[in-house]
């Protein structure tokens, strides 16, 4: 009955302890979270907010906070500027993006699909050079598709980015992952039993499977093309097939010479960039909180 008495105090003494260090412990990791969400935040807050001053308020008031209501008149001279040629610009970045993402969707998802549930000689080493491929940075291949599309007369053209933004070896992998886990081997055995030929099988079972990858890889193409630089800089010549990351770096490179200063031009530009974002990101939400499997029940 001592020692047992003797005991109590003791577990009692030391609760408080670990209790301080747990709420330390959420005290510190909220306070990284919040720095975090600070240091992400604050650049978009800045872009918003100079996107409403003209050139005297991006000058002489504060860079955090709103002056005087520019920013309808800034979109208006935005689409105005040069003919229009932001909104050339914002189509042709919405045709090299949205594009390639669709047609990066397909090809990775069929090649994905083709290693992850089909035997065939090369297998391992077909995975082994995807692998290998998406290790390598894109910069370095852009210069050889350069000289490639040149020979076969695509340089300068809409083709020269569609296809080098069709063909990715991390999004073949990244399919490959997500039909080992959502496509079934069973099911597809059972639909060849039924008579199911591969097409229909690929596209009436694999790619409802698929959906929330699909989702996945359509939008991590989309934003890596959308915001792809090295690329159209190098394969295109002419304006007008310039997408908008050309075409403000163009804007901003010539600022000085330029009649007009076209710093306020940039930022609003900028900004407006960034909706097709948003956009496609609360498209692409509703697929993510569903299952992987959900598609193949309707």
């Amino acid at each position: 009955m001592t020692t047992a008495a003797n005991e109590r105090p003791a577990k009692t003494e030391g609760l408080p302890v670990g209790h301080d260090r747990s709420r330390r412990s959420r005290v510190l990791t909220l306070a990284g979270l919040v720095l975090f969400a600070l240091y992400s935040v604050a650049p978009v807050w800045w872009l918003i907010v100079s996107a409403t001053k003209d050139q005297q308020g991006l000058l002489y008031s504060n860079g955090l906070w709103f002056e005087d209501f520019h920013f309808f008149d800034n979109i208006r001279t935005v689409f105005e500027y040069d003919d229009g040629i932001f909104l050339t610009w914002t189509v042709n970045s919405l045709l090299y993006a949205g594009g390639g993402a669709l047609l990066c969707v397909l090809v990775s998802v069929a090649a994905g699909y083709a290693l992850s549930r089909f035997s065939f000689p090369g297998r391992k080493l077909g995975l082994g050079v995807v692998i290998g491929s998406f290790l390598l940075p894109q910069a370095l291949l852009t210069m050889p598709l350069y000289l490639l599309f040149s020979k076969i007369g695509l340089a300068d053209t809409a083709w020269g980015v569609l296809i080098p933004f069709t063909i990715n070896p991390f999004m073949v992998y990244l399919a490959k992952v997500y039909v080992d886990g959502a496509v079934p081997a069973e099911l597809l055995e059972a639909a060849r039993v039924d008579g199911a030929g591969e097409i229909r099988i690929f596209f009436q079972i694999v790619l409802r499977l698929m959906r929330t990858g699909a989702a996945t890889v359509f939008l991590l193409s989309f934003v890596g093309n959308w915001n792809n630089f090295f690329l159209p800089l190098t394969m295109l010549r002419g304006d007008d097939k310039w997408p908008l990351s050309i075409g403000l770096y163009f804007w901003n490179a010539q600022r000085t010479d330029s009649e007009i200063d076209l710093t306020t031009l940039v930022l609003t530009g900028a900004f407006l960039s960034i909706i097709p974002l948003a956009v496609v990101m609360l498209a692409m939400q509703r697929y993510w909180k569903s299952g992987v499997t959900l598609g193949s029940l309707k």
